[in-house]
């Protein structure tokens, strides 16, 4: 059986992610077929709805979902769109679109997860950059420490400190793109650490605590990964996932200099190669092999 696997990249086949995902398939005797949403067509032509997947002449029973393409407002929800029209057609899309929505806007992701009372630091979003310089001025007076991110990123880019010796007021700046989203910063001590928590089916099935030569710990900016178990931070990570509502996540979490354990962000397209790396378990067949579940028992 094929497998449409969506991906964001037209060379992900040959990517790491991508191989491992098509060797966890084969393991189960299913061939993955890479497609990217902007090649995919919603079909209304005829009585019954449409989506015409490339190299797919019928609807797949199930589809992974890799990666998203960024693009114009239009194209995104275009493609997000797919995604619930293929749900909506039977195919079991893991994670499915209502997931994805949730956890690439970081505004949605701190609301369920203050409305799920899971331990999150304190967020404002606003457009208003009076109302985000204000807000900003109001926290630094009081001694606290800002970050400011991007409302949709990854990878830690664009994402700033705000203190006393920042300047004011914030940049409209790409990374901000009109969205102010600000979080109190945890603050881990002298050693720079978090832990990325990777959830299946509500579970913990991997731990990794990274450590970066700053206050960012992502792998993409070169952070060191140790594989590391706390009962503790699995069961906030978990906590996380069931307010998500998702299949899959990596979930980032800091642990401050008193002991507080804090959700950071939920990742519905987590990447897992660092991950991986200092892990026995099979990361790629655990995912898979949950999908397959899923699917025969509904």
């Amino acid at each position: 059986m094929r497998v449409p696997v969506i991906t964001d990249e037209a060379a992900q086949a040959g990517g790491w992610h991508g191989m491992a995902l098509q060797q966890a398939f084969a393991a189960r005797g299913y061939e993955a077929i890479f497609v990217e949403l902007q090649d995919c067509v919603i079909d209304l032509s005829n009585t019954q709805p449409r989506i015409s997947l490339p190299g797919f002449a019928t609807l797949p029973k199930i589809a992974f979902i890799r990666g998203v393409a960024a693009g114009t407002l239009q194209q995104v929800i275009t493609r997000l769109n797919i995604l619930h029209m293929l749900r909506l057609l039977g195919t079991k899309v893991y994670n499915d679109a209502k997931a994805i929505e949730r956890t690439v806007d970081k505004g949605m992701t701190s609301f369920l997860l203050k409305q799920h009372s899971v331990a999150t630091p304190a967020t404002w979003v606003c457009e208003s950059r009076h109302k985000a310089h204000q807000l900003i001025t109001e926290q630094v007076i009081q001694g606290k420490t800002l970050v400011i991110k991007p409302l949709f990123g990854s990878q830690g880019q664009g994402v700033r400190l705000l203190d006393l010796d920042s300047k004011f007021p914030v940049p409209k700046d790409a990374f901000v793109d009109g969205v102010y989203y600000c979080q109190t910063y945890i603050d881990s001590g002298d050693t720079h650490h978090d832990f990325r928590v990777f959830i299946v089916n509500n579970q913990s099935i991997a731990t990794m605590r990274r450590s970066g030569s700053g206050w960012l710990n992502n792998v993409a900016q070169g952070a060191n990964c140790v594989g590391e178990q706390d009962k503790q931070v699995e069961a906030l990570a978990v906590q996380a996932a069931k307010a998500l509502d998702i299949d899959y996540c990596g979930v980032d979490i800091m642990r401050d200099k008193d002991g507080g354990l804090w959700v950071i962000e939920v990742n519905s397209i987590p990447a897992w190669r660092g991950l991986q790396s200092v892990t026995h378990v099979n990361i790629a067949q655990t995912l898979v092999d949950d999908l397959i579940s899923k699917t025969n028992s509904e």
